[in-house]
């Protein structure tokens, strides 16, 4: 996913979708997974992401 990926996403209150930056979450906490819990890795690993 390129770190310029964005999705948007219904907040509850808003009337128009909010943008979230996506590719910027992924590449962050992938640079900084060692400081993960195991139980946040292991929710990644089970929704599919190979490097949890």
């Amino acid at each position: 996913m390129p770190r310029s990926h964005g999705e948007e996403i219904a907040v509850d209150g808003e009337a128009e979708p909010v943008i979230v930056k996506l590719g910027v979450w992924v590449s962050n906490t992938r640079t900084r997974r060692e400081k993960l819990t195991a139980d946040q890795l292991a929710a990644l690993a089970a929704l599919g992401v190979d490097w949890a």
